[in-house]
């Protein structure tokens, strides 16, 4: 500890902690609303990701709390089963990565393709914004991302006319959201750890209180923790119905998911000590089962208050603990201050960061590494939209899986002349799978009579059963042709995976 002190960690980890804060605030009670839940479960999540999670995580500079990637799930389960459903599903996804974190299966919730992942963050940046844009003008949003974006016309509309929504909600909004774009191109360096977030919801807050424009505002209780309810034996046992439990093992995978690759990615941006991703896939699921009893928002580990944690010079995981204490500080002592600040301004908030998660410098990389990682990305994003969040990764995760599959069973294959007449010499490169069923009978119907066939399966790597019965059949029928198969029999079957375990 006194070396702690003596090398200027501390410092280090207090400046990091106030970055971290300022941009964690607004975003905690943001994604709140988003998920149709009150402000202040995003600030309960944030206080419990910053001090809990954060003494115990195995990521060192990650910093968790409510993350924009859950909010898709927990508004579509609090429309579906209520807010009482929702403490019990995360209390049991975060007992599943508990189990999955002492079980030592940390690493495999990362074995998710990239393109699956960003289809994913794309998607619910595409369903955020829907969202929102109600939100900007002071409407509720629809159930579902597509009946928002129908609905949003009508609900501009509307606001225009003075019926549903306001205009003036829409200027707060649109204004939150120029001051940060401005403030992201053309802020100075020496004021780079300031967030453009921050300096929006502080200027358009103060604006709409000198001229006492008339929108909503963020409703928060001079007691936080009033609003902490526990579950009760109800709604306990109500995890026993199949669609809270899918809803549970979808958030485990869904979160587990988002902060170990948001780690992986924190670890490439310093030098630090590197992530032990079972201790922090645990570590996460303490904070949800504490999350899931307190009644507020799931967590995970979030790329954007980390990576502001390490731009801030952070040292130790102590500066995601002081974020913690900084958010319950405020929010004890504050309330008055968090009040004044307009809906539509935190709308705004999440609009930007929605429209930054569709990241197209992202795609560029991906048909990099061959269009169907593009194809994999595109498909996953129009399913959550066109579906749902669990139904689009599925779907993605599906055709990622197909993709290998055909990339695993390339074969080229192709009849040349022999020197000896009379023979033609069939070459197949790679693995001879049922795929390519097809493609073998038709060149072995191009053999013409009376010739012999050399199949020559030095460069053959794996052939199925399937494949086999098609060379076997030809034999059998090639002899009323005056035609054979030529080929060692025992080089072909150490090629068969069955019958190569049975040698």
């Amino acid at each position: 500890m006194r070396s702690y002190f003596s090398q200027g960690l501390f410092g280090r980890d207090l400046l990091g902690s106030i970055v971290v804060f300022l941009v964690a605030l607004p975003l905690c009670m943001g994604i709140a609303i988003a998920s149709g839940m009150p402000p202040a479960a995003g600030l309960i999540t944030g206080i419990v990701g910053g001090i809990v999670v954060g003494a115990v995580a195995g990521s060192p500079l990650q910093v968790s709390g409510p993350a924009a990637g859950l909010a898709v799930l927990v508004f579509e389960l609090v429309r579906e089963h209520g807010v009482a459903a929702l403490g019990p599903v995360v209390l049991l996804a975060g007992l599943i990565q508990v189990i999955a974190g002492v079980g030592k299966i940390g690493v495999w919730f990362r074995m998710i393709s990239p393109a699956v992942v960003a289809g994913m963050l794309s998607g619910i940046g595409i369903l955020i914004v829907a969202s929102q844009m109600h939100v900007l003008i002071d409407a509720a949003p629809k159930a579902r991302g597509l009946e928002n974006f129908v609905a949003l016309p009508d609900a501009l509309v509307s606001a225009f006319k003075g019926e549903v929504g306001s205009v003036s909600a829409l200027i707060v909004g649109l204004s939150t959201m120029a001051i940060m774009l401005g403030w992201e191109k053309l802020r100075p360096h020496a004021l780079r750890f300031v967030p453009g977030a921050l300096l929006a919801v502080v200027t358009v807050t103060a604006l709409v209180t000198l001229l006492g424009t008339q929108v909503n505002k963020v409703n928060i209780p001079a007691n936080l923790f009033a609003t902490i309810e526990l579950p009760s034996l109800s709604s306990l046992a109500s995890l026993a119905q199949p669609s809270l439990l899918v809803a549970a093992l979808t958030f485990a995978l869904i979160a587990s998911a988002e902060t170990l690759l948001s780690a992986a990615a924190v670890d490439r941006m310093h030098k630090g000590a590197r992530t032990n991703y079972d201790r922090e896939l645990a570590a996460q699921g303490v904070g949800n089962m504490l999350c899931g009893l307190l009644g507020p928002l799931p967590m995970t580990g979030v790329i954007v208050r980390s990576a502001a944690n390490v731009q801030a010079g952070s040292a130790t995981r102590m500066a995601a603990i002081l974020h913690g204490g900084w958010l319950l500080v405020f929010a004890m002592l504050l309330p008055w201050l968090i009040r004044a600040t307009p809906v539509a301004c935190l709308a705004g908030i999440l609009v930007f960061t929605g429209i930054k998660m569709v990241n197209l410098k992202q795609m560029k990389s991906l048909a990099q590494y061959g269009r169907g990682n593009f194809v994999v990305y595109a498909v996953t994003t129009l399913a959550i939209v066109a579906t749902d969040l669990l139904t689009g990764v599925l779907v993605g995760f599906a055709l990622s899986v197909l993709k290998l599959a055909l990339q695993s069973s390339r074969l080229r294959m192709g009849l040349t002349d022999h020197q000896e007449p009379g023979m033609l010499k069939l070459e197949l490169d790679g693995s001879a799978t049922f795929f390519k069923v097809p493609a073998l009978t038709r060149t072995l119907d191009q053999v013409p009579p009376n010739t012999r066939v050399l199949l020559d399966v030095g460069r053959l790597h794996h052939v199925d059963q399937a494949c086999l019965e098609v060379l076997t059949e030809w034999q059998d029928n090639a002899r009323a042709r005056g035609c054979e198969l030529v080929v060692d029999w025992k080089a072909l079957h150490a090629r068969v995976e069955g019958l190569r375990q049975a040698a």
